[in-house]
C-alpha cells in the first residue's frame, strides 16, 4: 500500500474514533460517582466463604504506606 492510501486510512478511522460517541449508562455512571456500588453476587459468594475479609468500618486500620507521624494521629 502506498504512503497516500496508508495516510488516508489512518485519517478515516483517527476520525471515526474522534466524532464516535457510544450511549453512555447515566444510572452506572452516577452509581459509581457515589460510591454505591452495584450488588456483585459474585463478591456475596466470596464473603459468604470468606467472613473475615468483609469490609468494615474500624479504626484499628494502619496505612502502612503513609509517613510514621500520620500513622499515630490516625
Amino acid at each position: 500500500m502506498g504512503r497516500g492510501r496508508q495516510k488516508a486510512k489512518h485519517t478515516k478511522v483517527a476520525r471515526e474514533l474522534k466524532y464516535f460517541s457510544p450511549d453512555t449508562n447515566y444510572n452506572a455512571l452516577e452509581r459509581e460517582l457515589t460510591g454505591h456500588p452495584a450488588a456483585d453476587p459474585r463478591l456475596d459468594e466470596d464473603l459468604a466463604k470468606w467472613p473475615e475479609y468483609e469490609p468494615t468500618e474500624s479504626s484499628d486500620y494502619v496505612d502502612h504506606y503513609a509517613p510514621e507521624d500520620e500513622q499515630k494521629r490516625a
